[in-house]
């Protein structure tokens, strides 16, 4: 069952994973069953080998218990049906199902150790299942014997370490994944807190000026800029608290307020403002109501544009232009008065670009005719009628 398809389930559909240890145990069980119940038959076929007997049982069902610790222990595991099948085979028994034992512990030392202690065992292994090749009754010449009995080595090593190898590879591409997500998810955050705490800190640095310079010669006009100063960061805390509310564990989160949209931009304009820069705000087309990621970008990328102009522009006036089209929202943002050293582009420009893409959007910035004139643009997909 796929990741999604568990996600998908019913709440009380559980998938009930069974110790890996049970797996082990059927198959060691199945293994002995099949060896003791084709034994009499393998007896019977084989004319020139020794006749089986109560101990060629006991290494039978030896090599099929070690199996049992395939997973667990694979090294002891191989080793003792390395030493049941080697002795079964040098004593002359029929070959049969105990050679099957032998590449499964073959196997698991190659799917789960290490590529040279596995190939170590394997070889180990290798040596000891030679060895019958000169000795069994039933054995083909010694060099003609040496490809069937590597076989049984050299097959489900070359099986375990390609397994092991295209699982890592699958764990190494989920890591990658999941990398990349915990990237992007800091990103979005260091996006988040660069427009509420760089905005805040803009129009609380120009009111700190403010206050600086008329503290001596106008104290009323300096209590205004404080006022002004606490208001701002009363309203860049509420953001950022609402902000990271939303990564609260469900269930502990308080009540914050809801993500800002374009229906809060009189309050952004007014708090630009009241940091002394003039905004010039005009909103055509018929205003409705935007998706939710949609109304976000909007606000934001207008909010770092004006908060671009409260760093940079010494005495600066904004113009903001929003306009509804049939499937789309335009906004702009021009700074007439743009110092000319501060128009590079920034994290707040990158993350600007970077919002307004993932929703589909275009971005355009940067100095338009005067270089002192700095125009930021997007266009945002909004369909008409949409939520």
């Amino acid at each position: 069952m796929s990741a999604a398809g568990t996600a998908d389930a019913p709440p009380w559909v559980h998938r009930v994973r069974r110790p890996a240890w049970v797996g082990d145990a059927g198959l060691a069980v199945a293994l002995v069953t099949v060896g003791l119940a084709t034994a009499p038959a393998i007896d019977r076929v084989s004319g020139t080998d020794r006749d089986v007997d109560l101990l060629a049982l006991a290494l039978v069902v030896g090599a099929g218990v070690a199996t049992g610790w395939r997973r667990r222990r694979p090294a002891a595991s191989l080793a003792g049906s390395v030493v049941c099948t080697g002795t079964y085979l040098a004593l002359g028994y029929p070959f049969g199902p105990v050679l099957v034992m032998l590449a499964v512990g073959v196997y698991s030392v190659a799917r789960r150790l290490p590529l040279g202690q596995a190939t170590g065992w394997a070889g180990a292994a290798l040596v000891a299942l030679v060895g019958h090749v000169f000795s069994h009754p039933s054995g083909l010449p010694a060099l003609a014997a040496l490809v069937p009995a590597a076989s049984w080595v050299a097959v489900p090593y070359t099986a375990g370490v390609a397994r092991r190898l295209v699982l890592e590879a699958r764990a190494q591409q989920l890591a990658e994944r999941e990398r990349r997500l915990v990237d992007a998810e800091r990103l979005t955050i260091a996006s988040e807190v660069h427009d509420i705490v760089g905005h805040g800190l803009a129009a609380i640095q120009m009111q700190a000026d403010i206050a600086l310079h008329l503290s001596e010669k106008r104290p009323e006009q300096a209590h205004e800029a404080l006022a002004a100063i606490s208001r701002a960061s009363a309203e860049a805390l509420g953001e950022l608290r609402a902000t990271l509310g939303a990564l609260t564990p469900r269930g502990r989160q308080e009540t914050v307020r809801p993500a800002p949209g374009l229906d809060r931009l009189a309050e952004l304009r007014d708090r630009v403002e009241a940091a002394g820069v003039p905004v010039d705000l005009t909103v055509t087309g018929v205003a409705r109501r935007l998706p939710a990621s949609v109304d976000v970008v909007a606000y934001r990328v207008l909010q770092e544009s004006l908060t671009n102009v409260v760093k940079h522009g010494a005495g600066a006036r904004a113009a903001v232009r929003v306009h509804y089209g049939a499937d789309s929202v335009r906004l702009e943002t021009r700074n007439d008065d743009l110092l000319p050293h501060a128009s590079g582009e920034g994290f707040g420009i990158a993350g600007m670009r970077r919002r307004v893409q993932q929703v589909g959007g275009t971005f355009s910035v940067g100095p338009e005719g005067d270089p002192r004139v700095f125009v930021v643009r997007a266009t945002l997909p909004a369909p008409g009628g949409g939520r």
